[in-house]
């Protein structure tokens, strides 16, 4: 469904149909971003943020500025919305608060937690948490249109025409522009990753 060229106009005057439009159109596509932004999101976060990042819509639509393309701002606050998610969970677990719950506990219902064992082992874990970080430093460090465009086809998951329309370039400029970021977020990423080895296995 495409939305109407003056959706944004209609929402900031608070039609309920056109916001109901702005939604149905961005909403499964921006939680689907967040999700894939970080190892440490789950689906229920990325729900959790997701409302928090149209929230946020809601109270800046006003400050949407018709240069950049609608999505992109909004991709952009989800970023920085999923972000904000990440740093207080790791707060939480460096003992910001969260109360820790002791194995087979008894709940009220009387009935005992036990967790469940089909999840990767802890190691495994770690080490998909630990890339995923770093590739998201790479990305950091690479910044700019770079990093815009390889989040939004490889987060986003959109297709070449839709980044050139967010990013009002055609497709075969998307094409080549993406190929060489690419490039230099993998020299980057074996500077990032190269580090953190020599560190953690000195010679």
């Amino acid at each position: 469904m495409s939305l109407d060229p003056d959706v944004i106009d209609r929402c900031r005057r608070g039609e309920p149909a056109a916001w109901d439009a702005l939604f149905n159109e961005h909403y499964s596509a921006t939680a689907r971003f967040i999700f894939q932004l970080s190892a440490d999101v789950s689906r229920e976060d990325a729900e959790e943020i997701c409302q928090e990042v149209f929230l946020s819509v809601i109270q800046n639509i006003s400050g949407f500025q018709r240069a950049s393309q609608f999505r992109t701002w909004l991709f952009r606050i989800a970023a920085n919305k999923t972000r904000d998610h990440i740093e207080r969970q790791h707060a939480a677990k460096r003992g910001g608060g969260r109360v820790p719950l002791p194995l087979h506990v008894e709940t009220d219902g009387n009935q005992t937690i036990d967790p469940p064992d089909s999840l990767p082992a802890p190691d495994a874990a770690l080490l998909t948490n630990e890339q995923m970080l770093l590739l998201r430093e790479s990305l950091d460090r690479l910044g700019g249109p770079c990093r815009e465009i390889i989040e939004l086809r490889y987060f986003a998951d959109l297709s070449y025409e839709e980044i050139g329309n967010a990013m009002n370039m055609n497709p075969k400029t998307v094409s080549s522009r993406l190929s060489k970021c690419l490039l230099h977020l993998e020299k980057i990423a074996r500077q990032t990753f190269n580090r953190v080895k020599s560190t953690t296995f000195p010679v």
